[in-house]
């Protein structure tokens, strides 16, 4: 009896189990389902697609039109090329300038276009008009020729513009002429002219007297005068000598 009293406490408890885990097990699932889903990962795509209103399309995108003034040089050989033009262009503005003034120093009034006088040579300078302050020696090759400011100056000798120029050397703005005189090769150098007032150019045949420029003071000059040399056959010579003997 006592024996049989014992079991059924266990056969309670055992019922009482089985029953525990029943519902615990049909609970769980339905417990399990409440629970909030985890969130799939979330792609590139999505959210390109979500701020597709935002993206712009690189094959839409236009390009603003670049003017031909918007940009400057850069590299080095672009900024020494943009200088140089610069250079160039102030110089031959300034050119410009000095040639358009040059004409209002022009002493022309009471002087010939042309030299007077007759014959092979002619006088640089018109005659009463100047006086020789300096002449060949002592490493200077020509007679200073002294004379106001914008005294016509013409060719000695008939021939072809060697050189003619706004700076050569220490002459100034110069003209040099190639010529024949007598059967002699002649060169003649006339320098310290006025800016602006050469009237011929390089390869231009002059006739003898024809105006070449007017006196200034141009080059490695302290006044007003025309520096003239004479070359003849190579060999340098005594200008004003050579004036008195072959002038007409």
């Amino acid at each position: 009896m006592s024996a049989r009293k014992a079991v059924k406490p266990l056969r309670s408890i055992a019922i009482f189990g089985a029953v525990g885990a029943l519902v615990a097990g049909i609970a769980l699932p339905a417990f399990a389902s409440t629970k909030p889903s985890e969130a799939a990962p979330t792609t590139v795509q999505q959210l390109a697609a979500v701020d597709a209103q935002s993206l712009v399309v690189a094959s839409q995108a236009t390009a603003a039109p670049l003017a031909r003034g918007t940009f400057s040089a850069t590299t080095p050989e672009e900024i020494a090329k943009k200088k140089a033009e610069e250079a160039a262009a102030a110089r031959a503005a300034a050119a410009a300038s000095t040639a358009g003034t040059a004409s209002s120093r022009f002493n022309t009034a009471g002087y010939a276009l042309t030299s007077p006088g007759s014959g092979e040579v002619r006088y640089p300078l018109p005659m009463g008009s100047w006086n020789v302050s300096r002449t060949v020696g002592g490493g200077h090759n020509g007679a200073d020729m002294l004379a106001p400011a914008g005294t016509p100056i013409y060719a000695a000798a008939a021939g072809v513009v060697r050189a003619s120029a706004e700076s050569i050397g220490g002459y100034g703005v110069a003209v040099m002429l190639d010529s024949v005189v007598g059967g002699q090769r002649v060169q003649t150098t006339y320098g310290h002219m006025i800016y602006g007032s050469r009237q011929v150019q390089v390869g231009q045949t002059v006739s003898a007297g024809q105006l070449i420029g007017y006196v200034g003071s141009t080059g490695r000059s302290t006044a007003n005068h025309l520096h003239f040399e004479v070359w003849i056959n190579g060999g340098l010579v005594e200008p004003m000598s050579w004036l008195s003997v072959n002038a007409g």
